[in-house]
């Protein structure tokens, strides 16, 4: 305590002291000033030695040491003082808190002992209470006994005496009271539910459950009469059986059903005897039993205004005349020695669902708004010509078809006795004659392939004069009569008859894919064909050009209408069939024939090149003195390209287009390249002409899509034709080299050649075998050594041109690198210093002031 006192009261000193000066003090200021608090303040921030160092600098200051030593034993004095007051301060307060503490111990354990004696008298004054109420309560429970007795004796008398009453009234058939007394009873019984097991009870359950059968006799009984004839001799007969109808409403439900069934069985007892003979029982004789139910609903429309309207009797009899109808139609259907005329069975079928349908409209229930007639119209229609209305009622009847199903759904578990709850009167009847329809899918389907013969026979290969579609009028006309058959049949069933006529459709369309093939030109095959080297071949006219256009947009016609004809049938065909609804064969099928027509195209194409093939083979390369303009076969794979591009573009679409395009961008190229090898010896004039005539041919092809008026896709293509096309001049390129180079230059420029094809460039050149052994031996040693780089040849096209005493000594006894072999080609390819070469330089140089020609396109390019 005095150490904890002492230390308190010091920090009260220094802290007094913290906010003087830091500048220190000599010993004659502090001991005239008497500055002592500075001197502690000063003493807690710096060490002590500094401190005297710093207060007593020099020897003669050391004279103020004793005075200062006085003024801090008094400072010592002064704070020892103060810690002792403030611990006998602190010992004085412990002992005044410890008083407090007993006193508040004390003052609890008095609350403690208040609330026990509080709770006590409570539980006392409880006792006293309960002991005050227990007569009461008993009092209580007894007066709520004899309420609830005398309630229950009052009770049983009313259900004593509206028994009486009720067999009184039952026994005369007295059916409006009684009616209303039945309501009054049942009321009364639910209140004895709980003494079932009462004698007195007992009886009075068991004398109403047999007063209740007596009134159920006395109705059945009384509507025996009904339709006999005896409510037109009794006046007040109707009026008797409207009474007795309360009285059903107020007995079980059961009753009710019962005496309808038994009313609507009595009414068609008739209708079987009549309709199970000889006479009636056949098939052509089915529209006169709708007729007579008809006739019966109209005869006693006033008769039966007796019942109530929510028994629903006509509603209930049409259902019973439809099961009894269906199992009637299945037995003489099933009995047939033969098969049924097909135009009786249809009528007979045609005829029962108009009567469905009336039934369904008469009743509801059942109903699909799925606009069937609609969805079959949309097949085959160009999507460019709809609206954006078209196609939001498009899109409004596939949701309300929809909603329509969820709803049906929804509705199968209401109950069907009540009109529109769910029962389905379409397809009630109908639904027997589907397996018996196989014969009507025959005749369909021998319909269809009648008439598509005669669509084969009677076409054209034309299209009419100012038709923008390019399709043959054999395939829309062939998808109009599918639409008319599907109409026929979707109004007759969308069961398994329609899935099977879906599957005729499928056979109709691969038919018609065959007829298109037979179509096609075809080319030589044979031992003839290949003897004259016609094998192959496909010779085509101007008209086979147009044809196999027209077939390709017919095919691509057919393809789409195809799958829209699957999405229709989806729509209408009943859930269980929608799987099978495909036609991705048949949309193959008519894909497949789209290819082949287009390669057909190409092929034909090619066979037209063959004679400018064999024209650029003839020219004798090997012996040609001079560079002229391009070559007479070039022009005429121009004139060939000329003439047929246009008439291809303007009929086929841009997607055919450009696949016939690659097609044949991929056959000219290597077709070009392989032709070279063909020519017997190219001398460097010779290279030099064809390297011309290559750049016209590819300047030739890069202009095939706009001569075809379609430019969509014109950067692929020319990419694909310019790297095809460069391969024959690479290749040219290589046999303008020098000889001693040839094999670098080979191998920079077609890194991907063959020995074999080196040889022949060789024989091109005109090497004789045995300056060829030598190269082809120095080309198989370094072969190895070569990289294989991929170089675009557009790459080599703009190296820069190196002067000709660089190509006259292309190594100067170094062994040459790649570049250089790439820029000694790309010289040979723009100016070499020989003199062919140079005559060469001198016409092309005259063409660049010309303004048309096949030079100027070249430059231009």
């Amino acid at each position: 305590m005095h150490a904890d006192g002492s230390n308190n009261v010091l920090d009260d000193k220094l802290a007094r002291v913290d906010d003087t000066s830091s500048t220190p003090l000599n010993p004659g200021k502090l001991a005239s000033n008497d500055q002592h608090s500075d001197f502690l303040g000063t003493m807690d921030k710096t060490s002590t030695l500094d401190y005297i160092n710093q207060m007593f600098p020099t020897e003669a200051s050391l004279s103020g040491v004793e005075p200062l030593m006085q003024k801090i034993h008094s400072e010592i004095r002064r704070v020892d003082a103060g810690i002792l007051a403030a611990v006998r301060q602190q010992s004085d307060s412990r002992t005044k808190a410890k008083e407090d503490l007993a006193a508040a111990t004390r003052a609890v354990e008095e609350l403690m002992y208040k609330i026990r004696e509080i709770k006590t008298k409570a539980e006392q004054s409880e006792t006293m209470v309960q002991e005050i109420c227990r007569d009461i309560k008993k009092l209580d429970f007894a007066k709520k006994h004899i309420t609830t007795t005398i309630t229950a004796l009052h009770r049983l008398t009313m259900l004593v005496s509206a028994v009486e009453q009720l067999q009184v009234m039952a026994s005369k058939r007295q059916y409006k009271e009684a009616a209303a007394q039945l309501e009054a009873v049942n009321q009364l019984c639910s209140h004895f539910e709980a003494y079932r097991d009462i004698p007195k009870i007992t009886e009075l359950r068991e004398k109403f459950k047999n007063i209740k059968q007596i009134l159920k006799s006395h109705v059945f009984s009384d509507f025996s009469s009904l339709g006999t004839g005896k409510e037109t001799e009794e006046i007040n007969l109707l009026q008797h059986l409207s009474d007795a109808c309360l009285v059903v409403d107020a007995l079980e439900p059961s009753v009710r059903e019962e005496l309808v069934n038994n009313f609507c069985s009595r009414e068609l007892t008739s209708y079987e005897q009549i309709f199970e003979g000889a006479e009636l029982a056949k098939l052509d004789k089915t529209e006169r039993r709708y007729a007579w139910i008809k006739r019966r609903i109209r005869t006693n429309e006033e008769l039966w205004k007796i019942f109530p309207p929510s028994w629903h009797v006509s509603y209930r009899l049409c259902i019973q005349f439809c099961k009894k109808t269906r199992k009637q139609l299945e037995g003489i259907l099933e009995n047939l020695k033969e098969k049924p005329d097909v135009a009786t069975l249809l009528l007979a079928l045609q005829r029962t669902l108009e009567f469905e349908d009336e039934l369904a409209e008469k009743f509801g229930g059942g109903t699909r708004n799925r606009e069937i007639g609609a969805d079959i119209e949309e097949i085959g229609r160009e999507n460019n010509n709809q609206t954006v209305s078209d196609i939001r009622k498009k899109y409004e009847r596939k949701f309300a078809a929809n909603q329509g199903n969820e709803n049906d759904e929804k509705d199968g578990i209401k109950d069907l006795s009540v009109p529109g709850a769910g029962f389905n009167f379409r397809g009630i009847i109908s639904s027997c004659f589907e397996p018996h329809l196989t014969i009507y899918v025959e005749l369909e389907q021998k319909t269809l392939m009648e008439n598509l013969e005669k669509l084969v026979q009677e076409e054209t290969w034309d299209i009419e004069e100012g038709s923008q579609n390019n399709v043959l009028s054999s395939s829309m006309q062939l998808f109009l009569i599918i639409k008319r058959s599907l109409k026929r049949c979707s109004a007759l069933t969308k069961n398994q008859t329609l899935f099977n006529l879906f599957k005729v459709f499928e056979r109709i369309l691969k038919a018609y894919v065959v007829k298109l093939k037979a179509r096609l030109p075809k080319g030589g095959v044979g031992i003839v064909a290949a003897a004259t080297g016609m094998d192959g071949q496909i010779k085509m006219t101007d008209k086979d050009e147009r044809v196999i256009c027209y077939i390709v947009n017919s095919a691509e016609y057919c393809r789409k209408t195809s799958a829209e004809l699957a999405e229709s049938v989806s729509k209408i065909i009943d859930p269980h069939f929608v799987a099978g609804v495909d036609m991705s064969a048949v949309e193959e099928e008519f894909s497949g024939l789209i290819t082949e027509a287009l390669m057909t195209l190409v092929h034909g194409l090619e066979t037209k090149f063959d004679a400018e093939m064999a024209a650029m083979t003839r020219v004798p390369w090997g012996t040609l003195e001079s560079v002229g303009d391009q070559s007479a076969y070039v022009n005429g794979i121009n004139l060939i390209l000329t003439t047929s591009i246009p008439v291809l573009g303007s009929h086929l679409s841009s997607v055919h287009f450009q696949y016939f395009l690659d097609k044949l961008a991929s056959s000219l190229g290597p077709r070009f390249y392989a032709n070279i090898f063909k020519c017997k010896q190219i001398s460097e004039t010779g290279a030099q002409q064809m390297l011309l005539d290559t750049q016209a041919v590819k300047t030739i092809l890069l202009e095939i899509p706009s001569l075809g008026h379609q430019t969509s896709h014109a950067a692929s293509y020319s990419k694909f034709v310019s790297r095809e096309m460069s391969k024959a001049e690479a290749l040219l390129k290589v046999i303008l080299s020098p000889v001693d180079s040839v094999a670098d230059t080979y191998r920079a420029l077609l890194p991907e050649g063959t020995p074999m094809e080196f040889q022949r460039i060789l024989e091109l050149k005109g090497l004789k075998k045995a300056d060829q052994q030598s190269i082809l031996d120095d080309f198989n040693k370094h072969a190895p050594a070569v990289p294989q780089p991929s170089i675009h040849p557009t790459v080599v096209q703009a190296a820069p041109v190196v002067p000709a005493t660089t190509i006259a000594n292309p190594s100067a006894g170094l062994t040459a690198s790649r570049e250089d072999v790439l820029t000694r080609a790309a010289a040979l390819g723009r100016g070499a210093a020989t003199t062919g070469f140079k005559r060469f330089l001198a016409l092309t140089e005259a063409a660049k002031d010309r303004k048309d020609g096949p030079f100027r396109k070249l430059f231009n390019a």
